[in-house]
């Protein structure tokens, strides 16, 4: 999963420090900045993202985020047929996380323009030069990639001009109804769905992640305006299974 970003005080990752007694997981680099503390944590050879002390996303897996780009992908473009051209189409991800659905979208030669928005500066270096470039670096050098260092509530509503896009992927909390910080609320309420629908093409598609199935959420992106809305579930290991939000704009 992927989330939250705001600028906050540059200053350098941290050395890791030692492991931590019994084994558990590892402080690599800790900052706060105006919507709290972040912390990146190492437990054996994967990475955690915790914000405030809830724990955000890790490296282990990774399904629901690729799914999120898969599935707007699919019901942008359709099967796929044999020696067709390829569109090029523009995705927005909203909260760069620990980097798989970046990854995942770079894989995809389809998408022609890939603009990730992440207010966390501390997130952003941990991809550049701090332990998740092993992740994602590649993805950053792709020319098609762009890292906007903003509010996504923030860019969706009064950034991104007259910018357009295809797909808008948003995985900035833990759901709709379970977000990480209390702004960004917003986004799911009738005025932010309203401000995604104006950020897409006729046609496009908003997937939006989170951690359980949200009847109410589907209801209000009918309510909003969007169209052919359904809800595709990833099973977990334990618990409720993670779930993808779609809809589309009316052509």
């Amino acid at each position: 999963m992927s989330h939250p970003a705001h600028a906050m005080p540059d200053r350098p990752v941290h050395v890791p420090g030692p492991p931590a007694p019994g084994g558990g997981p590892r402080v690599l680099d800790r900052r706060e900045g105006p919507y709290g503390e972040v912390v990146l944590r190492q437990r054996g050879e994967h990475f955690e993202i915790i914000a405030n002390g809830c724990f955000l996303m890790d490296t282990s897996d990774g399904r629901s985020e690729r799914l999120l780009v898969d599935a707007a992908l699919a019901e942008l473009a359709g099967p796929a047929e044999p020696g067709s051209a390829q569109a090029s189409h523009r995705v927005l991800i909203g909260g760069l996380g620990v980097g798989f659905s970046l990854v995942r979208a770079v894989e995809e030669a389809r998408w022609g323009r890939i603009t990730v928005v992440e207010r966390e500066a501390a997130v952003i270096d941990w991809h550049r030069a701090g332990p998740l470039s092993a992740v994602s670096g590649a993805a950053l050098a792709d020319p098609r990639t762009e890292i906007v260092a903003a509010d996504l509530v923030a860019y969706v509503r009064e950034g991104a001009g007259p910018r357009l896009f295809d797909a808008l992927c948003l995985d900035i909390d833990n759901g709709p109804e379970w977000t990480v910080t209390e702004d960004n609320g917003g986004l799911y309420s009738p005025a932010g769905l309203a401000a995604c629908r104006e950020r897409l093409t006729p046609g496009g598609v908003l997937a939006v992640w989170s951690a359980q199935p949200s009847a109410a959420f589907e209801e209000a992106l009918r309510n909003a305006g969007f169209t052919g809305v359904r809800t595709e579930e990833i099973p977990v290991v334990r618990g409720v299974p993670d779930v993808v939000h779609l809809a589309r704009k009316g052509a």
